[in-house]
């Protein structure tokens, strides 16, 4: 499995943050970095960042990533684990209906192990 239990909160809090969570790992910046790029960019949208896709999915564009759709047609329905075990190299972070996970190198990073989900899409450095 492809799994590390990891939280950039410097509090361990482990609610309504991993969207902070995922892109500090996913930035290989700090929870605290994260925060206020993610507030920032709320402040010049005028929208509230935290739990926003489009504020964040907004960040993540305008510093280069690519965005991709995941297309899940079951029975052969792409989990977070899955996603990773495809992808051994580069950078992601991967957005479901509810819950954001950084994957790098293979490895996805969450508070809790979130395999199982299914992730809608995804951002990554570079075009895949």
């Amino acid at each position: 499995m492809a799994f590390i239990k990891y939280n950039a909160n410097p509090n361990m809090n482990d609610t309504g943050d991993c969207v902070v969570r995922a892109l500090s790992t996913f930035l290989d910046i700090t929870w605290d970095q994260s925060f206020l790029k993610l507030m920032a960019q709320g402040y010049k949208m005028k929208l509230y960042p935290t739990n926003n896709n489009f504020v964040w999915g907004t960040m993540l564009h305008e510093m280069g990533c690519h965005f991709y759709y995941i297309p899940n047609m079951c029975p052969r329905c792409i989990t977070v684990e899955k996603f990773a075990n495809d992808h051994p190299k580069g950078r992601y972070i991967l957005g479901t209906t509810t819950h954001a996970i950084a994957v790098v190198d293979g490895i996805y990073y969450d508070t809790w192990d979130s395999g199982q989900e299914y992730p809608v899409y995804y951002f990554t450095m570079e075009a895949t």
